[in-house]
This record gives C-alpha cells, structure tokens and sequence, in this order.
C-alpha cells in the first residue's frame, strides 16, 4: 500500500509540475530555441549530480548507443522548441491539447517500423482527434495564431512520436535518468549555435527562471514521473499523465488570464478522450511492476510530454 501511494504521489506531482512548466514559455521573454537551450544546461547539471549522487555510471554501454542518443536528442529539441513556440504563436491550451494528440500519432507511425497496419479502433481515434482539431482551428488560415500553433503544436506531437518509438527500440535498457541526460547533452550541443549569443544578454530574473525550469519543472519531474512506473502499472500512468492538459489550462487562466473558449474546451476533451483512449488500449497488456521490477526503462509510458 505504501508502494502504492508512493507511486500515486510521484505520477501526481509530476504532472502538475509539467503543466506549470508550459507557463514558462510566456514568462520567460526569449525565443523557443534560446528557452530550450538554456533550459537543459541546467536539466543536464542537475541529472548528472543526482546519478553521481546514485554512484551510477555517466557512460553508456556501447560506442553505438551515443549515436542513438545523438538522434534522440535531435527529436528531443525539435520537439521542446516546436511546443514551446506553439503556445508562444497561440495560448498553452492550444499548445498542450494540439500536443496530446501525439498517442494517436504513435499508434499510425509505429506500425510502419514493424510493417504492419493501423487497426479499426486506432483509424476511429485518428478521426476523432481531427474532429477535436478542427474544432480548435479558428479558420483556415496559416495567418492566424491559433492555426500557427495548432500547426506547430502537432508538428511537435509528430516529433515526440518518433522519439518514443526510437527510443522504445534502441535505448529502452537505459533507466529513465540516462536517458534524459545524453539527450539533454545533445540537445544543448545541437542549439548552441543558435542560442550561444544570447547568454550575455540573459537578465538576473531571467537566469532564475531559466534555473528553474531546467532543475525542478525538468529533471525534478522527469524524476518523478520514472519513479511512479516502478510502483504503478502503465496504464495508471499514462492516463494520470493525460490531466497535464487539465492542469496547464487552468494554471494558464489562473496566472496569464488565457481563458479557453468552448470550443477549445470541447476539442480539447475529445482529443483527450482519444488520448487516454489510445494510451489505455496500448498498454492494457503491459505486466504490473511487481513482476517487471525494470520497468523504468523499459515501460511505454515512460515518455511525458512536457
């Protein structure tokens, strides 16, 4: 029981910290690259103590796998700056529900790494989260912002898939932490030219929020979140992990009065539905914890948005 809790605790807290991290791209004034690439300075530092801290190992196991990790780390930037520029071209709603329709993404692209087709009940999730979409989409205009986030916000749907899938494939031996650190590593290596020039021009407050973003609405969470898949079975997780939508909504009408209309509220619940839906039946054959005490590197689930 007291697993249990511990678990329900840790999948809790690391969604409501994931849902404030959106806010991050409206109260820090700088470019989604310069935000991303700052951010995970900080993220890599904090990771890196807390495994030296574990006395683990920092090197991985083979040459091969920090090409995998270079890779991983390519989708991962891709995917922090196309979600933090969406909800800084539109609102974190738009930007966070547009995100979570990235279940339903995975559930078509995965299908084509092991020459298979998509079932029945995935192709009815497909159109319902483009009825969600379209219900999100103001006009069909490339002009307006909320179109451009939408846009730029399954784009990066799109590229969390693909990290997921890769990672599931080639680096699912590696605990949760490692894997976020080379990431991170090669996600700061990857945007240093363009975001190496701003580092003199960061204001004091703007270093604080940078610092935390990157320790604890990053490494802190991420934490977190690889902690409660080692007490709670995968499908528990994963649909605890779709209220991060929940949370990012109401915090952002709270703290940046970004107040959803109707029918953002509506396309949001059903591209969420779809989500949870899809998140549900992918794991629903997924062994408990207790009889895969490894879970932390190998679960599905164990890929948060954020």
């Amino acid at each position: 029981m007291n697993s249990h809790r511990e678990g329900l605790l840790s999948v809790h807290t690391s969604v409501l910290i994931f849902g404030l991290t959106a806010l991050f791209s409206k109260l820090i004034s700088l470019s989604a690259i310069e935000i991303t690439f700052l951010r995970s300075i900080f993220a890599v530092l904090a990771i890196a103590i807390f495994i030296k801290f574990l006395k683990e190992s920092l090197l991985l196991k083979r040459t091969n796998d920090y090409f995998i990790a270079l890779l991983l780390g390519f989708f991962l930037a891709t995917h922090w700056v196309t979600y933090f520029h969406s909800m800084q071209v539109s609102s974190v709603a738009i930007g966070i529900i547009s995100l979570y329709s990235y279940p339903v993404i995975t559930v078509f692209l995965e299908p084509l790494f092991h020459g298979e087709q998509p079932h029945i009940k995935d192709i009815i999730s497909a159109i319902a989260v483009l009825f969600g979409i379209y219900l999100l989409v103001p006009e069909l205009s490339i002009d307006n912002n909320t179109t451009q986030g939408i846009l730029w916000g399954v784009l990066s749907a799109f590229l969390f898939s693909l990290r997921n899938i890769i990672h599931r494939r080639h680096f699912k031996a590696y605990p949760a932490r490692h894997a976020l650190l080379y990431q991170g590593l090669f996600v700061i290596l990857l945007l240093l030219p363009f975001s190496a020039d701003i580092i003199t021009e960061v204001s004091q407050q703007q270093w604080l929020m940078l610092i935390l973003l990157g320790v604890f609405f990053t490494a802190l969470p991420h934490t977190l979140f690889a902690n409660s898949l080692l007490h709670l079975k995968a499908k528990t997780v994963g649909l605890i992990g779709c209220m991060q939508v929940v949370y990012g909504t109401l915090f952002a009408a709270v703290f940046l009065a970004e107040l959803p209309d109707w029918k953002t509220v509506a396309g949001g619940l059903i591209v969420i539905s779809a989500a949870g839906y899809e998140t549900l039946s992918t794991v629903k054959q997924t062994p408990s914890p207790e009889t895969h005490p490894s879970s932390e590197s190998q679960d599905p689930t164990n890929h948060q948005p954020e």
